[in-house]
């Protein structure tokens, strides 16, 4: 499922397309794209994209009155133009260029929202400080300036669950999945089972820090590409893979100490980690 850094790669990507530019024809193939969309996508027709906006793994475009958002699952994408495989829904603006969503495993989805009634700030990018109504629920990331890095830690240090677990709460922190939350375990040296509760509000704290250093960098790099399934809007790949210390790399070496890396399974998500660099 892309993550944080690919999300953004691909929200910094659609901005330099399709900002200002208004959509004047939709169409959707099949219902699963517009399964949260009672009326489909008709109701963007006509407006004006102002600005393109992320939180956590939530995309939307702002529309002005509406928002159109989009969540991407495990492998949707947005391309421009040209013929892509599992085409699932086509956006034309107004200077013919074909926004193309495109989605293999259908887990992904486009949604014409309009805006919370308590709108807060918003995430990167944003222009309104507004938040869709199907993305409030979702906890500001690592990378948001507005993210209070103290509270978050402390909220933390209340959980009983793995501290992996905790990471990947998006109603704590937004954006981090397993790539990112085995990295940041990693570099931090923390158990992926350790209860967070366990843990002091420095170490968590350190933790995060270190989650945004792998986040940031990742970034750079325009995120993790294992296959077809993620890549930016021009077709680029991201090249974090070969930067990973941990994830993937089950009985591998370890970089730091050249123990062997282990896998151990969470609430259903795998983890890797090294036994000797991140003891329990």
């Amino acid at each position: 499922m892309p993550e944080l850094p690919e999300v953004e790669t691909i929200r910094r990507g659609l901005e330099r397309h399709v900002l200002g530019r208004t959509i004047v024809g939709v169409k959707s193939y099949g219902e699963r794209v517009v399964r949260r969309a009672p009326q489909g996508l008709e109701p963007l027709k006509n407006s004006r994209i102002s600005a393109v906006v992320r939180r956590g793994k939530f995309l939307w475009f702002d529309l002005g009155d509406a928002a159109l958002v989009a969540h991407l699952g495990m492998s949707g994408q947005f391309r421009l133009g040209g013929c892509v495989r599992h085409t699932r829904a086509v956006l034309t603006l107004d200077d013919g260029q074909r926004l193309i969503f495109a989605d293999q495993r259908t887990f992904g989805y486009l949604a014409p929202d309009f805006w919370a009634p308590s709108a807060v700030p918003g995430g990167e990018g944003s222009q309104r400080c507004a938040i869709p109504s199907m993305v409030q629920h979702i906890a500001r990331d690592l990378l948001d300036p507005a993210l209070d890095r103290q509270r978050l830690s402390e909220r933390t240090c209340r959980k009983k669950t793995p501290i992996k677990t905790a990471l990947l709460d998006q109603t704590l922190v937004s954006g981090i999945g397993s790539i990112y939350a085995d990295e940041a375990l990693f570099a931090a040296r923390i158990h992926p089972l350790r209860p967070a509760n366990t843990l002091t509000g420095q170490s968590v704290f350190h933790l995060y820090t270190e989650a945004s250093a792998v986040l940031e960098a990742a970034l750079m790099v325009g995120g993790t590409s294992f296959d077809a399934l993620y890549v930016g809007v021009d077709g680029e790949t991201g090249y974090f893979e070969i930067s990973l210390q941990a994830y993937g790399r089950s009985g591998r070496p370890c970089s730091r100490c050249g123990n062997t890396l282990e896998t151990l399974r969470i609430s259903g998500r795998s983890a890797v980690f090294c036994p000797f660099c991140q003891p329990l």
